[in-house]
């Protein structure tokens, strides 16, 4: 049985506005909302649920028989958009990495640091997405979600990116992947651990992830889950590089370009090729540093200011470090065998027409000059490669490198594998554990219903002379039975999530209270989502 998207999206809100006061006019308006099925209304559902699992079962009775009792929200609840209002919310990654997406439509989707909170909010705008948060990296693009539908959440989601790029929706889903829950907790796990890296292991990665957090921190967005989730793969990324030693040897991005230049130049002329690093930002710092590591001595370093390149300069007092401007920057590449690239700059550095006349380079280091541009928007654009006396890399060929190095780190891999399992059910068990936190607010503000009336009408029957004193002591006496009565119940309902059984037994708690007590906790979360929904759009 289908719901049309228009039932279960705008309808969905418009249930919660609508005054439930006239119930004759009631059964007309439910029959033109119910989907039918050959002319005929659908049936109720009675919806059973199991963690997150939606079991739907027909009623015996038709809908229209109870809709002079019932309100918008009650018809809402037996409609067929039961479905989505039973959902629990999924955790969803939509991503575009360097494995599945090349880097022409990478950089159009990059997002840069400053930007990430408003991207945040923007996201969390759109109306089945609670939280959000943004990895923008040069070889991965990934948006991270809470969505109250899964569906409808990357609909939304995916919409976004086409706006913001410019990509049209159907170039995007060509490329992107989806992951969902447990899988997209273990993504990030296995991101943050440097396993779904380029070069395996590298460390640059857990450092993004952390600055995800950072940023993130008192973004309104990106919350309770999001947030959990980021932290977690923090851990994740720590351990497996403690115990694995995964990242012993290992290298970064920037790293690998300078592996993959003196791979490319003659091995006789690693130690004398003219090098020249344009950025000293923290992608051109690591250039330099591992320039540095293998031997060169001298270099060039473009940059808007001598600032940065002093200070690398006074960590580095083993290697001659020129500084120039960037006035001076085809001066320099002109003199210069391998052009490194890494700046800020949304538009290309070299074109054509730029490089077209710079003169050749010496037979002894290759005939070419060589142009590895690891930054995302490129530095080097694509028309450069039409030059006899060029060639030109970018963060897409460092695979090259990569094919060399991982062989020797598969074995570490596999261990950190078990590590992210582990630490898999851990998260998931925290985040079960997070289900009994609306059942806790709920008897707590049941039974404080209960305590206020029945203290009224306890003062009420003393008269209006008693003093502040005994009204005082009256409530701190209703207060203090509630707490002791309630004590119990709220033991049964916190769980860390570390043990599996005692999550098992909490959980099972949380219905029978529910039941018990009558709390509904589900449509009650639903309601305040929705409604905050609502109100944010206002």
């Amino acid at each position: 049985m289908a719901v049309s998207t228009s039932f279960a999206g705008a309808k969905l809100e418009a249930l919660f506005l609508k005054s439930s006061s006239s119930s004759s006019s009631s059964r007309a308006s439910l029959s033109s909302q119910v989907p039918q099925i050959s002319g005929k209304p659908i049936r109720s559902r009675k919806t059973l649920i199991q963690r997150g699992a939606v079991r739907c079962e027909v009623a015996a009775s038709d809908v229209s028989l109870q809709t002079d009792k019932l309100s918008a929200l009650e018809q809402l609840k037996t409609s067929a958009a039961d479905r989505y209002t039973k959902e629990r919310s999924s955790i969803v990654v939509i991503g575009l990495s360097v494995h599945t997406t090349p880097v022409e439509m990478r950089e159009k989707l990059a997002i840069p640091e400053a930007e990430w909170p408003r991207a945040i909010g923007e996201l969390c705008s759109l109306n089945h997405i609670e939280e959000a948060a943004v990895l923008s990296t040069c070889n991965r693009m990934e948006i991270y979600v809470v969505a109250l539908s899964q569906h409808r959440g990357v609909k939304e989601v995916t919409e976004w990116m086409s706006k913001t790029s410019g990509i049209p929706v159907s170039e995007l889903c060509e490329h992107r992947f989806l992951l969902y829950n447990k899988d997209a907790t273990q993504h990030i796990f296995e991101v943050s651990a440097g396993l779904d890296s380029l070069v395996l292991g590298e460390g640059q990665i857990l450092a993004q992830v952390k600055q995800v957090v950072k940023v993130g921190q008192g973004v309104v967005g990106f919350g309770r889950n999001i947030s959990g989730l980021f932290k977690h793969a923090i851990t994740v990324g720590k351990r497996v590089r403690t115990e694995t030693n995964i990242a012993a040897g290992a290298v970064s991005v920037s790293s690998a370009a300078v592996e993959l230049a003196l791979m490319k130049l003659p091995e006789s002329s690693n130690a004398t090729a003219k090098m020249l690093v344009i950025g000293a930002g923290k992608m051109g710092k690591l250039v330099i540093k591992h320039l540095a590591a293998k031997g060169c001595t001298k270099m060039v370093v473009v940059n808007r200011t001598e600032e940065r390149v002093a200070a690398i300069r006074e960590e580095l007092k083993g290697v001659e470090i020129i500084y120039k401007p960037l006035t001076e920057m085809l001066t320099c590449a002109a003199e210069s065998d391998v052009v490194f690239t890494s700046t800020a700059s949304e538009t290309p550095l070299f074109l054509k027409e730029h490089v077209k006349d710079l003169p050749p380079v010496s037979p002894e280091v290759g005939g070419l000059r060589l142009f590895v541009d690891i930054s995302v928007p490129r530095n080097v654009g694509s028309c450069v490669t039409d030059i006899e006396t060029a060639q030109v890399y970018n963060v897409d060929d460092l695979k090259e490198v990569v094919a060399a190095n991982k062989e020797d780190r598969l074995q570490k891999a596999m261990e950190a594998q078990a590590i992210i399992a582990e630490e898999s059910k851990q998260f998931e068990a925290w985040r079960d554990s997070l289900e009994t936190v609306p059942t806790i607010k709920k008897l707590r503000a049941y039974a404080e219903r209960i305590r206020a009336a029945e203290l009224e009408k306890c003062l009420s029957k003393m008269g209006d002379d008693i003093s502040k004193k005994t009204k005082r002591a009256v409530e701190d006496l209703s207060k203090g039975i509630v707490n002791r009565l309630l004590h119990g119940p709220m033991q049964h309902l916190r769980c860390d999530g570390s043990d599996s059984r005692t999550l098992s037994e909490t959980l099972e708690n949380m219905h029978a209270l529910n039941r018990m007590f009558s709390l509904e906790t589900e449509i009650s979360v639903l309601e305040q989502k929705l409604r905050a929904k609502v109100e944010n759009q206002k």
